[in-house]
């Protein structure tokens, strides 16, 4: 996942003026749009989180959750409710947010540091990864386990496909593990990158996905034929995180020098490169 090493975000407007947030008093370790592109989510070290709003081109500061005795390792907006967000923790704990109310909605105990989550697309369910790579699976509804897989080797970040029949786990070895699902069965492993394959990210479109890896590479894959048909390798550093635009045309990756690579996804040409 991304660790940030300023407290202070940087974005730019319509006019591609520089803004700042300050953000966090320690690094940043997640950030995440909801659904509707009117909220952004900051988690940190810092033990909070932090939402801000936009306002046409202004960004402000909204709500600051607290009450995770750890650092917040990734967190994630519910994929259709703009105003729920979840989060992950190393206080062993998943806690569900709601925006409207400025407090946990319910605090779920895990059974060890929490380090990777995400959300069904249909919103019925929470999958949550900790650092021994348990995967528990979630119910929204009542809060509680419905299933648990534990894997022998290291799982570094979680998704389902768009359709949500799928559940996708990159890995230390540098491998796609794909599963069906509900059912957890192994369906294929792609050997996608010779080093520790980090973050895995699906466009909104469902027709593609990326991975990003420690070789500093981001390979992109075809859904359907589940091949790769475009590598992106113009960072020089582990890739960290990994996101598609709204429309799926461009894809914006990080890696630990702090530089982020946008691309054309078609093309493969670069559109801009930014130093964070």
């Amino acid at each position: 996942m991304a660790a940030f090493s300023e407290t202070t975000r940087k974005y730019f407007n319509s006019n591609n003026r520089i803004r700042e947030l300050q953000a966090h008093s320690a690094k940043v370790h997640s950030v995440a749009w909801n659904s509707d592109g009117k909220r952004l989510a900051s988690g940190s070290y810092d033990k909070t989180v932090n939402v801000f709003v936009l306002d046409r081109e202004r960004m402000s500061k909204d709500l600051t959750f607290r009450g995770h005795g750890d650092s917040v390792d990734q967190l994630c907006w519910h994929p259709k409710n703009p105003d729920q967000l979840v989060t992950a923790s190393g206080d062993k704990t998943v806690r569900i947010w709601d925006a409207r109310t400025n407090k946990a909605v319910a605090t779920v105990n895990t059974k060890g540091e929490n380090i990777n989550i995400c959300w069904s697309p249909d919103g019925t369910t929470i999958a949550v990864g900790n650092k021994e790579d348990l995967i528990t699976f979630i119910d929204v509804r009542s809060h509680r386990s419905k299933a648990e897989e534990q894997f022998k080797f290291e799982i570094n970040e979680i998704s389902w496909n768009n359709d949500g029949d799928l559940f996708f786990l990159t890995s230390g070895q540098g491998n796609i593990h794909i599963m069906s699902y509900p059912e957890l069965k192994m369906q294929h492993v792609l050997h996608g990158h010779p080093a520790n394959c980090i973050c895995i990210e699906f466009d909104p479109m469902g027709k593609y996905f990326a991975t990003g890896s420690a070789d500093a590479l981001c390979s992109l894959w075809d859904v359907g034929e589940l091949v790769c048909v475009r590598t992106f390798a113009r960072l020089e550093w582990p890739v960290r995180t990994l996101s598609f635009s709204h429309d799926g045309k461009m894809l914006a990756s990080a890696s630990e020098d702090l530089v982020i690579d946008i691309s054309d996804v078609e093309t493969g040409k670069q559109r801009s490169q930014n130093n964070n």
